[in-house]
């Protein structure tokens, strides 16, 4: 009997073998995109993002394109880790102003005293 290239397939869903984009993208957050570049990052199971900071996640991800990223994808990556954590679900552009305060803060001028 000839083999066929599903074979292979049936016997690693057989055997319990799971795609990580696809188990990532159970994640809320992630899509396709996201579930590439969380395995690009080095992360491939859903406890993976634990301890993680998404700002850091973010540079590392455009130093390794060697391209600038949107800034929406730091607050992908801080909902992933949140919910990660155990914190709820909620859509990505719920930490965008955290995000935000944490930028204008880094760039606010130190005050003086006289």
């Amino acid at each position: 009997m000839a083999s066929t290239g599903n074979t292979s397939k049936a016997a690693g869903k057989a055997a319990g073998c799971i795609d990580p984009a696809a188990l990532l993208q159970t994640i809320p957050n992630v899509g396709p995109a996201t579930a590439g570049d969380l395995l690009r990052l080095g992360i491939n199971q859903a406890h993976n993002p634990i301890g993680l900071d998404g700002d850091q996640l973010y540079e590392e991800l455009c130093q390794l394109g060697g391209v600038r990223h949107d800034p929406c994808v730091r607050d992908v990556f801080a909902a992933i880790i949140d919910f990660a954590e155990g914190g709820p679900s909620q859509p990505w552009w719920a930490v965008t102003p955290a995000r935000k305060a944490r930028d204008a803060a880094r760039t606010k001028p130190d005050s003086f005293a006289p």
